[in-house]
Order: C-alpha cells, then sequence, then structure tokens
C-alpha cells in the first residue's frame, strides 16, 4: 500500500512517513542532495528544449543568433558571445557578430579565414577550452585577433561541408567567474541547437546561391521574378529588372586565362552587391550575364541604379597576378505593372533587347526598353531587321 502511494504520489515522497523518519540519515548520506541535483537537472533540460524550440523556428541566422545570446543571458552573463561564419562552402566570405552583456557591439577582428581551424575540431567536435584551442592551433593572424576578446571556451558550427562557424563565449560576469559544470552543459547542449539551426538555413541559401560569384542563383531569381509579377497584379507596383553583360569578357578568358577570368566575375558580384539595395535580387544569369530584380522601382529609378553599376564597374580593381584591362559593362533594364501582364520569360527577353541595344551603341552604356521606339532605334541601325 505505501508503495503503491508513493508511486502514485511522487510529489508527497518527501513527505512520506518512512522518509521523514529516516530523514537524517538520508539527509546524512546525500540523498536529499542528490534530489535536488536531479531537480535541477530536470529543470534545466525543460529550460533547454523551451530555446531550442524558439532557436531552431527562427527564420534568419541573424535571429538565431539573438535568440541564442538572450537564452544564454537568461542564466548567466558572459563578457562576450561571438558568432563567426562564412556563407558559402568554397569562399572566405567571413561574417562576425559580436555582443558583450547581450547587446550587439562593434569589433574589428582580422578575421580571413577559418578554414584553418576545421582539422582541429574534426578531432575535437565540441565545446573546447580556448586556451587549449589556441596553443593547438598556435600563433596566427586570426588567434591574434580573437584573443583580444579574452573568450574563454570555443565551439565549432560543423556540417557535412566541413567548418561553417564558431562560437566563442567569454567568462562568465557572475559568481566566482568560473562556469559551474550545470552551466557548461547547458551552453554545450544549447550550441547544439544553434549550430544545428545555423548549419540548416546554410544548406538551405546555399541552394539559392551560385557557387562562384556568391550572388543568388538563375533558379532563386525565376521564383523571386514569378513572385513580384503576381504581386504587381494585386496592386499599383512597380518592379525592374537589370540585366547586365560584361562587355569582351571572352578577351580575359583567352588573353590572360580562366583564373582572371574568375577573378573578374567575382570582383564584378561584389560590385553589383554593394551597388543595390538590401531588399534588391542580384543574381547570376550565367555565364558573364547578372542581373538584378528591383521591386517597387520605377523605369527612372532602375536607370539611376543601372547607371551606378556601370560606373562602378568601370572603376572597379580586380585582384589578379595579372594586370587586366579596365572592365566595362553593357545593361538593359525593363519595368513592368499591373497593367504589362506578360509572363517572365518575356519581362526577360524585352530587358534582353534593351542590353542588345546597348551593345549595338557600343557598350558601357544603359539602354532602357521602350514600346515602339525601342525597336525603331533598333532598326535604325540594323536596317536589314
Amino acid at each position: 500500500m505505501e508503495k503503491s502511494e508513493a508511486i502514485e504520489n511522487p510529489d508527497g515522497f518527501l513527505s512520506h512517513p518512512k522518509i521523514q523518519e529516516h530523514s537524517e540519515l538520508l539527509n546524512k548520506i546525500g540523498v536529499f542532495s542528490h534530489i535536488e541535483s536531479l531537480e535541477a537537472e530536470i529543470t534545466n533540460f525543460k529550460n533547454l528544449f523551451a530555446s531550442a524550440l524558439d532557436i531552431v523556428n527562427r527564420p534568419t541566422i541573424s535571429e538565431i543568433i539573438n535568440a541564442a545570446v538572450w537564452h544564454i543571458s537568461d542564466h548567466f552573463l558572459p563578457s562576450s558571445v561571438i558568432f563567426i561564419w562564412k556563407l558559402l562552402q568554397n569562399r572566405e566570405d567571413i561574417t562576425v557578430k559580436c555582443y558583450k552583456e547581450h547587446k550587439l557591439t562593434d569589433i574589428n577582428l582580422s578575421i580571413d579565414n577559418i578554414s584553418i581551424f576545421e582539422p582541429f575540431f574534426k578531432l575535437n567536435p565540441g565545446p573546447v577550452n580556448y586556451k587549449i584551442f589556441s596553443a593547438a592551433i598556435g600563433q596566427n593572424k586570426t588567434i591574434e585577433s580573437l584573443n583580444t576578446m579574452e573568450p574563454e571556451l570555443v565551439i565549432p558550427i560543423l556540417g557535412p561541408s566541413g567548418l561553417y562557424g564558431l562560437v566563442l563565449v567569454g567568462r562568465n560576469t557572475q559568481g566566482d567567474d568560473e562556469y559551474t559544470k550545470l552551466e557548461l552543459t547547458y551552453i554545450q547542449n544549447l550550441m547544439s541547437f544553434v549550430s544545428k539551426a545555423i548549419q540548416n538555413l546554410l544548406h538551405y541559401e546555399r541552394t539559392l546561391r551560385d557557387v562562384k560569384t556568391g550572388l543568388y542563383n538563375y533558379g532563386f531569381f525565376m521564383t523571386r521574378l514569378n513572385g513580384e509579377i503576381v504581386r504587381s497584379k494585386r496592386g499599383n507596383t512597380k518592379t525592374s529588372i537589370i540585366i547586365i553583360d560584361m562587355d569582351h569578357f571572352k578577351n580575359f578568358n583567352d588573353t590572360y586565362g580562366h583564373i582572371a577570368g574568375d577573378h573578374v566575375l567575382e570582383s564584378m558580384a561584389i560590385t553589383i552587391k554593394q551597388g543595390v539595395r538590401i531588399g534588391d535580387v542580384p543574381s547570376r544569369f550565367g555565364g558573364e550575364e547578372f542581373v538584378v530584380l528591383l521591386p517597387d522601382t520605377d523605369k527612372a529609378m532602375a536607370w539611376t541604379v543601372a547607371e551606378r553599376l556601370r560606373v562602378m564597374a568601370s572603376e572597379m580593381e580586380v585582384a589578379s597576378t595579372s594586370i587586366l584591362p579596365q572592365v566595362t559593362i553593357s545593361l538593359g533594364v525593363f519595368t513592368f505593372d499591373q497593367a504589362t501582364n506578360i509572363p517572365a520569360e518575356e519581362i526577360i527577353k524585352r530587358a534582353d533587347e534593351a542590353l542588345y541595344l546597348s551593345k549595338a551603341l557600343g557598350r558601357n552604356r544603359t539602354s532602357v526598353w521602350k514600346e515602339g521606339l525601342f525597336h525603331k532605334t533598333l532598326k535604325s541601325i540594323y536596317p536589314s531587321i
């Protein structure tokens, strides 16, 4: 009867007469303290589960990181939390976010390569004491930069493609500055969820990106273009696209080699990203051709953006072992709205026709597609059309 009662009412376990009768002995041999530690672990796992659900449901890496910092700070206050990751597998485009006392802080870390840490973390895939990590790696430019932040723990973000990033956690500013075993377990478990959530988003992001340039790929561009067509039909919005072609690009490959040509493409991609807005969709269309989708952009504004890109390209410096001729580009612009009512393929075709006009007029210029006048202008250049 007593056994059955204890099972049916576990919350009353400590108040059971038999327990109270032997409480002094049970306390002496550590039963009560063990129960308290188990209850703390259960609470910890409940909190961890709630935090994990919140983190894995975040739609962007920035939101994942913000949530992770918030949940860490809810338990203790590390002096800093630094997230370092690269977007594309074969490129060292490093992004760094630093939080001090759970507030986003600007820092100047000289980090241009995290791939050098990959062999270490293949052998040590979990959280590692930073001193052990830095001693194993040895002094280099990146380690020297990280040392300035005085991290205490380093946690890898690993995936099927290798090392995606790092999380560095500073000392605990509460208590005796040392992390307890329970806190270290919480950090390790929480960061495993953060790592997995970032991995999943990076995998998804990489399916949308062109590997060579880091711009969006053709498939993602077409998806967004069709979405903008639907949006323009629902409301009175204007959307523009710019098609960009690098002038005489074949000469770069034929004269200076394909590696030099790749450098030109990569530099052009960086220039395009710098020359458009956050909400725009810069994409690689194939070969040396690029395209930019400009939501909520009329013809005049699109022409301004195109001209800005053209000038930026003409001033672009390409990092290469060879001295390369100056790059120029030709551009074609087309704008559509609710009244246009044509499919994506026709929109691209019209922007391409404007690009063709720029080429015909001598290259290194922007042309805007216009009904009637466009074909009349083209026919004056090529009477046989």
